[in-house]
C-alpha cells in the first residue's frame, strides 16, 4: 500500500461554572495539506452556533478557524470530523545528509545571502514561549553530536536517547512545567519530548520546528478499539538543506510514516494548539478531550 486512509473524530467539550458573556477561540482542527497527506473530507460542529466564524490561515500556514460568541452561554462543544489520506513518504538515507557543523554554519548570520529555504528555517532556531535554549541542553547531547556526524545520523542518535532514557508519564508534567525539569526527572508526555528535542536542537544552533496531529494506535489483541480512546499527539521535525524537513518521533523513537496525520505546525504547542482562545466568565472549567483514529475500512464496517 502506497498511502493509509483514516477517520478522525476530536471532540472538545467544556462545561462552565458559570455562563460566559463573550468568547473568541482560534481551532487548529484541519488537517495540514502537504506532499504526502491530503483531507478529503472535513466536517467542523460548533454548539452554540457562533456568531462569527472565519476560515483562513495561521502566521505559520497552518489552517486556522476563528469562532467568537456574544451570547452567554453555559457550555462549548466543537467537534472535527476528518477522511484524511496519508502517502508513503519517499525513503530517506539519514548518513547522506551533510555534517551538523556545516548546517549550523549556513543557518547563521555570518554575511552571506540565506537561501529561501534557510530563511524559512530561520523562525525556528530561537527560543519560544514553551523552549528555552540554554547550554544545558546543547551539553546534554554531546554524545550524540559528535564532530563531523552527519545531522540527520545525529539527530537519529537524541531521539532514541530520549525514548531510552525517558518515562512516559501523563501524571509527570503540565503543559508549563519547566524543560529543566522535565530532563532531571525524566518523566513526561510527548508534548514535553518533543519541546525538549527541540530545545537541545536549537541550543545547538538548527533548526526545528513543532508538529502537532494524530498517531494510530492498535487496541490490544483480541481487544476492539475504543471510541474516544486516542489523544492528540506531537513530535518534530528538523531542516536539512539536501533532504528538507524531516520529521522524527522521539516517544516512540521513529521516523513518522503512514501512521501519522499532520495537523499543524508552529514554534511549540502554543502555536498550535487544537483549541485556544479567551472568555468573559466562566469561571472555572476544564474540557473534556475524545479523540478516535482510526483506518477508513474499519470505521465504514462500524458505521461511523
Amino acid at each position: 500500500m502506497n498511502s493509509a486512509h483514516y477517520l478522525i473524530l476530536h471532540d472538545t467539550h467544556y462545561h462552565y461554572a458559570a455562563p460566559v458573556s463573550l468568547a473568541e477561540q482560534l481551532a487548529h482542527l484541519w488537517p495540514r495539506p502537504s506532499p504526502w497527506q491530503r483531507c478529503h473530507a472535513r466536517e467542523l460542529l460548533v454548539s452554540p452556533e457562533p456568531t462569527r466564524r472565519s476560515d483562513g490561515l495561521d502566521v505559520f500556514g497552518n489552517p486556522l478557524t476563528r469562532l467568537a460568541f456574544e451570547r452567554p452561554h453555559d457550555e462549548l462543544r466543537v467537534s472535527a470530523r476528518l477522511q484524511v489520506e496519508v502517502l508513503a513518504r519517499p525513503a530517506l538515507r539519514l548518513q547522506d545528509s551533510p555534517p551538523w557543523e556545516e548546517v549550523c554554519l549556513g543557518l547563521s548570520y555570518s554575511g552571506k545571502e540565506l537561501t529561501a529555504g534557510e530563511l524559512e528555517a530561520a523562525r525556528y532556531r530561537f527560543q519560544s514561549p514553551y523552549v528555552n535554549l540554554k547550554q544545558l541542553f546543547s551539553d546534554w547531547i554531546d554524545d550524540c553530536f559528535l564532530p563531523g556526524r552527519p545531522l540527520l545520523l545525529a539527530v537519529d542518535a537524541l531521539m532514541a536517547k530520549i525514548f531510552r532514557e525517558f518515562t512516559y508519564d501523563a501524571a509527570a508534567t503540565q503543559v508549563a512545567t519547566p524543560l529543566a525539569q522535565v530532563l532531571e526527572e525524566k518523566r513526561g508526555v510527548c508534548q514535553d519530548f518533543a519541546h525538549l528535542m527541540l530545545a537541545c536542537l536549537r541550543s545547538r544552533g538548527l533548526a526545528a520546528r513543532y508538529v502537532s496531529g494524530y498517531l494510530l494506535t492498535q487496541p490490544p489483541p483480541g481487544k476492539p478499539r475504543l471510541i474516544g480512546a486516542d489523544a492528540s499527539h506531537a513530535w518534530i521535525s528538523v531542516w536539512c538543506p539536501r533532504q528538507g524537513w524531516v520529521d522524527f518521533d522521539p516517544t516512540n523513537n521513529l521516523i513518522p510514516g503512514r501512521e501519522h496525520i499532520t495537523l499543524a505546525w508552529g514554534r511549540d504547542f502554543g502555536d498550535v494548539s487544537p483549541l485556544r482562545g479567551v472568555i468573559l466568565g466562566g469561571g472555572s472549567h476544564d474540557p473534556e478531550v475524545s479523540v478516535t483514529v482510526m483506518p477508513l475500512q474499519e470505521a465504514l464496517a462500524r458505521g461511523l
